[in-house]
């Protein structure tokens, strides 16, 4: 062994020691592996920043930006409400979750079926009042499970059919995965939805500054208007849609008069109805039951940048004693007054008609460049930045139509599954889908800077011949076992690397070696080619070896040592299971 490969060796396994430590964030892990790297010689320094464009950056990065967009769209809440509405029990959201990853994995990319779902997580995760941990990670690894159905479904099984081509002149076809996949698929999903309290419970780690702002009272009032789907239906009804985080505190007809919110009464055309409840679900009231901000008026057409801001009324505020009303907001500064919070106090009045008090938190709408310094002239203090979605315009079924635009062009071949990504999250911010100030918000910097710095860091385990060594060792190693022993070596060791070369590169490495097992121990190569696609397609120990638990980390606030809590036995499950059905189904 050479001196070059004992420090490429010894770089992975302290860096591995590290992560699972915990001790320090996994950015700066990272980025000190590298430094190490390139310190000892094993990483050139031209080569340290190659990660920076590599694909995988790229697509973890567009693929946060794509699930941002279609959460605040909408859509998916309205999907959940419709097809899945008495969901109550964490543990069938979960199965349901699980499933529909898995099966659309087997057919789109597994990152794109996993984008897709995410924001139901996160909608179903407040629903029960517990934390999306609980469903993104068994989400991740369903759609691993799933990708490994059928040949389009992961990198991998696209890659060894390649190599079965070239060297029996006969690829695998779209369903010759099927039989093992759907089994693994199968077992696997039963035991995520059994074991999934195996993973220890976290909050995200970008949320922290929100939750410590709990502002539950706002009260707001939107009128109904002749097209809203709202008219004919009871309060109770309407309240449902806010998940029952509002209700309906005042009804005012079109001739001014008051009368009784009563559950069963009913909504007509041009009533104003006084809504008090926590922002999102107030905003779910009036996007999904098309109702409008009675005190909003459009911004005129300008290249300003409108948003929402909270703020709190100070002690010497000017805006103390007097009213949205007597102020005339939008008319003199251009602004729209969405909703007003007070203290443990219910408020009943018409919105323009509440007058302000120190301590209220009001919801304000307008340019975000002279916003600030208006609050400054009133003695406002504006809160810590909590993306409200209140307020904001919705672009309905845009963003799911990009989506499906882009795992369309993937599917056919027509562009990369890099390029279809940057392209989907490009169209979101052209279309308005997602701010354009809110874009770096949801890029998970932290997630992507480790990225960049591994990317090298592992590919030195090629470039200084380790992976040569790990291969004439595997060769000695499996040329004395049975057939069914030298299967399960291949699949452990593609199992075990895949966190180091990524998963496509894996199979580049480790499918070659597989059909000379093969042929070395007198084998057809299909259930070792199998078996080298499986491995390099499970890697549910890390959030490293593959884009989809890259992707979960973040947003589930997840630690490093948290996916072999769960993914150690399903790693098993995988092992036990695979070789018996590869044995079954491809014979020797």
């Amino acid at each position: 062994m050479s001196m070059p490969q004992i420090f490429a060796f010894s770089v992975i396994v302290l860096m591995m020691g590290a992560f699972v430590w915990g001790r320090w964030r996994y950015d700066l892990v990272a980025v000190g592996a590298l430094l190490a790297s390139v310190a000892v010689g094993i990483v050139a320094p031209e080569d340290a920043f190659s990660g920076l464009s590599d694909d995988i950056v790229v697509i973890v990065g567009s693929a946060l930006v794509v699930s941002a967009a279609v959460a605040r769209s909408g859509v998916m809440e309205v999907a959940v409400r419709r097809f899945a509405p008495n969901l109550g029990s964490p543990r069938v959201q979960l199965i349901v979750l699980v499933l529909t990853v898995t099966l659309l994995s087997a057919f789109i990319k597994n990152i794109g079926a996993l984008a897709i779902m995410m924001p139901i997580a996160f909608q179903m995760a407040r629903k029960s009042g517990v934390s999306p941990s609980l469903f993104l990670m068994p989400m991740s690894f369903g759609s691993l499970l799933g990708g490994l159905m059928t040949q389009i479904g992961t990198s991998p099984n696209v890659i060894v059919s390649r190599v079965r081509e070239e060297l029996t002149g006969t690829p695998f076809h779209m369903f010759d995965f099927t039989p093992v996949g759907a089994t693994l698929a199968v077992v696997g999903v039963i035991f995520l939805a059994l074991c999934y309290r195996l993973l220890p419970e976290r909050a995200p780690a970008t949320s922290s500054m929100e939750q410590a702002i709990v502002i539950k009272n706002y009260t707001t009032e939107v009128r109904v208007p002749a097209e809203s789907p709202s008219i004919g239906e009871t309060v109770g009804a309407i309240q449902r849609l806010g998940g029952g985080q509002a209700m309906i505190t005042g009804i005012i007809a079109a001739n001014g008069k008051r009368r009784l919110p009563l559950p069963d009464s009913i909504v007509h055309a041009g009533e104003l109805l006084i809504v008090e409840g926590e922002p999102e679900a107030l905003d779910r009231i009036v996007s999904q039951g098309k109702l409008a901000f009675s005190e909003r008026r459009d911004q005129a057409a300008s290249t300003r940048e409108v948003g929402v801001v909270e703020a709190v009324v100070g002690d010497n505020s000017s805006l103390v004693g007097r009213s949205a009303k007597e102020l005339a907001l939008f008319d003199t500064e251009g602004l729209n007054l969405l909703a007003v919070s007070r203290r443990q106090k219910r408020l009943t009045e018409r919105l323009g008609d509440i007058r302000f008090k120190t301590g209220d938190v009001l919801v304000l709408q307008g340019d975000l460049d002279t916003l600030p310094e208006r609050l400054r002239e009133w003695d406002c203090l504006p809160l810590v930045e909590r993306n409200l979605t209140i307020g904001t315009i919705r672009n309905g079924l845009i963003p799911v139509l990009i989506l499906i635009l882009a795992m369309g062009s993937t599917a056919l071949g027509l562009v990369s599954v890099p390029i279809a990504f940057f392209a989907a999250a490009v169209a979101m911010v052209v279309t308005r889908t997602v701010p354009l100030r809110d874009v770096y918000n949801h890029i998970d910097a932290p997630i992507l800077v480790m990225l960049a710095a591994l990317i090298p860091v592992s590919d030195s385990l090629r470039t200084t011949g380790a992976t040569d060594l790990i291969a004439n060792w595997l060769s000695g190693t499996a040329a004395g076992l049975p057939a069914y022993g030298a299967l399960a070596l291949i699949l452990v060791v593609a199992m075990a690397v895949t966190p180091f070369l990524n998963n496509a590169a894996t199979v580049l490495v480790m499918a070659p070696i597989a059909a000379t097992f093969a042929a070395d121990l007198g084998y057809q190569p299909e259930a070792f080619l199998m078996a080298v696609a499986i491995g390099a397609g499970s890697d549910f120990l890390t959030p490293i070896g593959h884009q989809c638990n890259t992707l979960v980390m973040g947003p589930g606030g997840y630690r490093f040592g948290d996916y072999w809590r769960l993914g150690l036995p399903l790693s098993l499950i995988v092992i036990i299971v695979s070789v018996p059905m590869l044995l079954l189904v491809w014979a020797l």
